[in-house]
C-alpha cells in the first residue's frame, strides 16, 4: 500500500497505516506548492529582508540579525540545540506516523523546505529509518520542539536512528540505505521542528484504539449481561431514540444485535427482577457518551494531520513570510485530555462488572468463579489489577491542558501540555483495554458455568473465539498470559470479528 501525500486528505487510517509499514509518496501537486513556497523564502534572503528564524536568532533571540554566511550554520545550530529531550525512546510505530504527518504539514506549501527536505522525509520511512526520538522534553509550544529536532538531527546525519530492528547511528543507516546526509538550507531547520506532529501521532494512536474498544466494550459488556442473567429491555429502540443521543443509539443498536438469540434470556423470564444494576442497564448511556466524545476528538485530529503548523508562514499568493502561532498544540492537548478522561468510563464500568461477575453475593456464580473457591482463589485478583488500572486511570485524567509554564525567557509564556495529554491518553487506552480483557475472561468463565444453557449466538461466537486461546480456568494458574493473548484478541479486531459473523457489522 502507497498512501499519497497531498497536505489535505491524509485520512487518520491512511496514518496508521503508515505507521504499521505502508509507504508513502507526495503528489505533484504537493511538490509544485513545496516549490513555490522555497522561492519566496530564497527571494526573501535575496532581498535581505529581516524575517524570523531565516536570518535572525529564534524565541527571546528573535531580534538578533544572522550574517547572510551564517544562516545555514544558524539552522545547524538549531537542531542540535533543540536536541534536548530525555526519556525512552517512542515506539518505532509512532515515529513513522510523526514522520507522515509533518512531511503532510510541510506539502501544504507554507513552510519554505526545498523539495528534496521534504522528500527525504518519505525516503526515511522506505527505508525503514526510524529516528531515535525521547519522549520527554516537549511542553507543546512551539509546538513539538525537542522530539521533533531529534528527527530532524536524523536527516542531517546525526544522532541516533533504529534501523533493521537495531540501534545505530543515523551516519550508518544512510550510508546503508545510500543516502546522503542533507545540508540545512536558509529556515528549514525552523521549519522541520515547529509543529504538532508528535502529539498528533501519538494522539491518533490513541483515538483509533480507543475506537476499536468501544465496539469490543460493547460486545463484552453484552457477555457479562448474559452471563449474569441480565435484561434484554433496557436496550428497546424506543428508550434510545426518545433521548437522541448518537453514540447511546449506536451502543443500544450494537447491543440489540449481539443479543438475538439468546437461551440465558429464555431461562429466567419470569424471575420477577425487575430492573438490573447500573453497569449492566446502563451500557448504551456509558458506553455512548464515550463514542461521542471520540467523534469530537476524531474530528480535532482529521483537520490537524491536514494543517500547516509552521511559524512564519509562507504565503505565496503574496510573497509574504508572515509570523503567527499555529504550532501552538492547545487545540490537540484540549482534545486528547477529552479523550483520556472520556475513555476511562469504558474501564470504570467495566471493572463494576468484573465485581458482580466475582462476587458471590452479587449474583448465583461461585465465588470468584473457582471450581473449588477457598482451594482455589479464581478471579479474585484479575479484579483488584482491573480496580488498581481503573485507578490509576483516575490520576492519569487530570487534565495537562489546563498546565502551563513560561519558558524561552517569557516570551513562550503559554504553553499546551499536548504532548503531555498525548502520553496519558495513550496510557489510558491501553489500561481500557487490559481491564476489558479481564472482563471478558471472566464473563467467559462464568458462561462456562452456566451451560448447559447458551447465550447469545454471537455472545457464544466470541465466548469460542477467546477459548481457542484462553482456556477456561479449571484450577489456578498464571493468569498474566491469559490476559494479554485476550487483549491480543481484542486489539486485533478478532472477538469482534467472530461475533460479526453470527450478528452483522457492529458499528
Amino acid at each position: 500500500m502507497t498512501v499519497d501525500l497531498d497536505g489535505r486528505s491524509l485520512t487518520l487510517e491512511q496514518a496508521e497505516a503508515i505507521a504499521d509499514g505502508a509507504r508513502c509518496r507526495l503528489t505533484p501537486d504537493a511538490k509544485a506548492r513545496v516549490r513555490a513556497s522555497r522561492k519566496v523564502v530564497e527571494d526573501a534572503c535575496a532581498d535581505g529582508k529581516q524575517v524570523y528564524g531565516v536570518n535572525t536568532g529564534f524565541g527571546h533571540l528573535a531580534r538578533v540579525r544572522i550574517a547572510d554566511d551564517k544562516l545555514e550554520e544558524l539552522q545547524l545550530n538549531l537542531i542540535r540545540s533543540h536536541c534536548a529531550g530525555v526519556g525512552e525512546p517512542l515506539p518505532e510505530r509512532t515515529v513513522r506516523a510523526i514522520l507522515a504527518l509533518r512531511a503532510n504539514c510541510l506539502v501544504r506549501g507554507h513552510s519554505g523546505l526545498r523539495l528534496e527536505t521534504v522528500e527525504r522525509l518519505c525516503a526515511m520511512l522506505r527505508h525503514r529509518i526510524h529516528p531515535v526520538i525521547p519522549s520527554q522534553g516537549s511542553v507543546g509550544a512551539s509546538g513539538d520542539l525537542a522530539p521533533l529536532a531529534h528527527l530532524a538531527l536524523t536527516l542531517i546525519g546525526e544522532g541516533e536512528v533504529f534501523h533493521d530492528g537495531r540501534r545505530t547511528s543515523a551516519a550508518k543507516a544512510l550510508r546503508k540505505a545510500g543516502l546522503k546526509p542533507l545540508q540545512l538550507r536558509a529556515k528549514e531547520g525552523l521549519a522541520l521542528i515547529n509543529g504538532t506532529q508528535v502529539m498528533s501521532a501519538i494522539g491518533l494512536q490513541a483515538l483509533l484504539s480507543a475506537e476499536r474498544l468501544c465496539a469490543a466494550a460493547d460486545l463484552i459488556g453484552a457477555m457479562s449481561l448474559e452471563a449474569l442473567l441480565g435484561s434484554h429491555r433496557a436496550f428497546d429502540r424506543r428508550i434510545h431514540d426518545a433521548r437522541a443521543q448518537p453514540g447511546q443509539r449506536t451502543s443500544a443498536a450494537n447491543l440489540r444485535k449481539l443479543l438475538r438469540g439468546s437461551g440465558i434470556e429464555k431461562s429466567h423470564s419470569d424471575c420477577g427482577r425487575v430492573q438490573d444494576c447500573y453497569s449492566l442497564r446502563c451500557i448504551p448511556q456509558v458506553h455512548g457518551a464515550v463514542r461521542d466524545a471520540l467523534a469530537y476528538v476524531r474530528g480535532v485530529l482529521e483537520r490537524e494531520v491536514n494543517a500547516s503548523t509552521d511559524n512564519p508562514m509562507v504565503f505565496v499568493e503574496s510573497g509574504e513570510l508572515v509570523s503567527g502561532g499555529n504550532f501552538h498544540g492547545q487545540p490537540v492537548s484540549v482534545a486528547l485530555d477529552h479523550l483520556g478522561t472520556a475513555v476511562c468510563s469504558l474501564a470504570t464500568i467495566s471493572e463494576r462488572r468484573v465485581e458482580r461477575l466475582v462476587n458471590p453475593d452479587l449474583s448465583r456464580l461461585p465465588a470468584f468463579l473457582a471450581h473449588d473457591p477457598g482451594l482455589h482463589s479464581g478471579f479474585m485478583i484479575a479484579q483488584v489489577t482491573a480496580a488498581a488500572l481503573v485507578s490509576e486511570n483516575k490520576i492519569l485524567a487530570h487534565p495537562a491542558s489546563v498546565d502551563t509554564i513560561p519558558t524561552s525567557a517569557a516570551k513562550e509564556d503559554h504553553v499546551s501540555m499536548g504532548t503531555h495529554a498525548a502520553r496519558k491518553a495513550a496510557r489510558i487506552v491501553s489500561h481500557v483495554r487490559t481491564v476489558l480483557a479481564i472482563e471478558a475472561m471472566c464473563a467467559c468463565q462464568a458462561l462456562d458455568m452456566l451451560s448447559p444453557l447458551k447465550a447469545a449466538r454471537a455472545v457464544e461466537a466470541a465466548r469460542r473465539a477467546l477459548r481457542r486461546r484462553v482456556p477456561h480456568l479449571a484450577r489456578d494458574r498464571v493468569l498474566s498470559g491469559d490476559i494479554a493473548d485476550t487483549e491480543a484478541l481484542i486489539e486485533s479486531g478478532a472477538l469482534r470479528r467472530a461475533a460479526e459473523k453470527v450478528c452483522g457489522e457492529l458499528r
